[in-house]
């Protein structure tokens, strides 16, 4: 065989595999932040539209005046932007500053999430502006052990995931969350780790939980990343 034919067909072949895989690299990128068919994507995936900093909780906001609220607000805000950045299609904040919430409302809905957190990590997601679908690295203490996804907060009814169904700390995980009424359903990569469980009331705990609030990523002072944020009301 020629050597040189042997060397034109090893080029070929290479240049169809790396065409290949830099397609199917750019197919992923373009379905980033892209969402699924009746759901809208709560990140655009290039800024923070959509989305405040966090003012107080659902209490002491109610009973602040439309003119406190304002200010409180406009401060929260600039704070926000200062420790949640967009950065190649991601959410990232640098484990300073508070909460960062949609602008919106939700009551009853579905919604998916990407996240990502490093060693010692520690966040969550609020629903209805009360804490939390819990996030936390499952090797850091023997209480983490049980794995992401449960409600944290509940003292009565289930806190705890059913199973550690998390990937290793630096690769993403999917949250799909349904909350209806009072009751939430998680699922964590998959797996179904909370299954139609009361959500109490963290901040007033002799109520139910709030009808209609914001949803909130949360921190506790660590790096965080979340991408593919989508949700679909329910009636």
């Amino acid at each position: 065989m020629n050597p040189r034919n042997s060397l034109f067909k090893l080029t070929t072949v290479l240049g169809v595999c790396v065409t290949f895989l830099i397609g199917i690299s750019l197919q992923a990128e373009e379905k980033l932040n892209t969402p699924p068919e009746g759901f809208t994507a709560l990140f655009n995936g290039k800024d923070l539209s959509g989305w405040e900093g966090l003012v107080g909780n659902p209490k002491t906001r109610a009973e602040m005046s439309a003119e406190d609220l304002a200010k409180a607000q406009k401060i929260a805000d600039e704070d926000a932007h200062e420790h949640w950045k967009v950065k190649d299609g991601v959410i990232v904040f640098d484990g300073k500053g508070k909460n960062l919430c949609t602008i919106k409302d939700y009551g009853n809905f579905e919604m998916y999430v990407d996240w990502k957190i490093e060693p010692k990590g520690d966040s969550g997601i609020y629903l209805r502006g009360s804490p939390q679908i819990q996030i936390w690295d499952p090797t850091e203490e023997e209480r983490n052990a049980v794995g992401s996804g449960g409600i944290f907060n509940n003292k009565i009814h289930p806190s705890s995931p059913t199973e550690c169904a998390d990937n290793p700390i630096g690769e993403w995980n999917t949250f799909y969350i349904k909350m209806v009424g009072d009751r939430v359903t998680v699922k964590l990569n998959d797996k179904l780790v909370v299954d139609n469980v009361v959500m109490e009331n963290y901040w007033e705990r002799d109520k139910p939980i709030y009808p209609k609030e914001a949803i909130e990523l949360q921190n506790h002072g660590n790096t965080l990343y979340f991408r593919n944020i989508y949700v679909k009301e329910l009636p």
